[in-house]
């Protein structure tokens, strides 16, 4: 990706562009590198500052992880969304630790921490686009722990299971019950015993391919 490709990139994105200067322009783009990783990357540790991400293509996972190493899924990003909770920097206020991953290989362009947030205490526009960023991602934070503390697991997996079909646009889901458990924050012991329970019901069918979905209208049902 050339600089004016990124630049190009950076004006799209990016509402407040228009009202920057050509230094603050050309110091934002001077902290802003394209790079591409590899599937199972880990590109955010923590509470480290590691910049704004934009996602170019592939698709990441942002999580939350306990002490004994337990994994909560918070949202996943795909092409064309941006991660602002991997800028600590930028939003003081935030205290808690996230990670994110490649789900796949993915390429991105990422804007680095410091000097957005350097841009953001002279650009009233750019605060307040880091801000509305990062009140979208608190949205879908408090519906995964939303659907963790209220919902019971069959609803939350008949939920997981449309929004994935609808995301791959195919009845099928190339996940284990693994990675779905670490998706839903569950253990796979229980994902795998609510996926038979379904199978039995003839609402979906396994396989070493994934899982097929057979009845869409009865797991909609159940997703309520």
């Amino acid at each position: 990706m050339t600089e004016k490709s990124i630049k190009e990139l950076c004006s799209e994105v990016f509402p407040f562009w228009s009202s920057l200067s050509d230094e603050q322009r050309t110091n934002l783009l001077r902290s802003t590198q394209k790079i591409s990783f590899e599937r199972g990357t880990n590109i955010h540790d923590g509470g480290e500052c590691t910049g704004i991400i934009l996602i170019k293509s592939g698709s990441l996972r942002v999580y939350m992880l306990s002490e004994d190493g337990k994994e909560v899924t918070l949202y996943r990003l795909f092409a064309g969304d941006i991660s602002i909770l991997s800028a600590s920097c930028v939003l003081n206020s935030i205290t808690f630790d996230v990670f994110v991953d490649a789900e796949e290989d993915s390429e991105c362009v990422i804007v680095g921490g410091c000097a957005f947030a350097e841009l953001c205490e002279k650009n009233h526009e750019a605060q307040v686009f880091a801000l509305e960023s990062a009140l979208a991602c608190f949205s879908d934070v408090m519906w995964v722990m939303q659907q963790i503390l209220f919902m019971s697991l069959d609803k939350r997996l008949a939920i997981f299971r449309l929004d994935e079909m609808a995301q791959q646009g195919s009845d099928t889901i190339k996940l284990t019950h693994e990675q779905i458990a670490k998706y839903m924050g569950s253990a796979r012991e229980v994902v795998s015993r609510m996926v038979k329970y379904f199978a039995t019901e003839g609402i979906v069918e396994s396989s070493r391919g994934g899982i097929r979905v057979l009845d869409k209208p009865k797991l909609r049902k159940i997703a309520g």
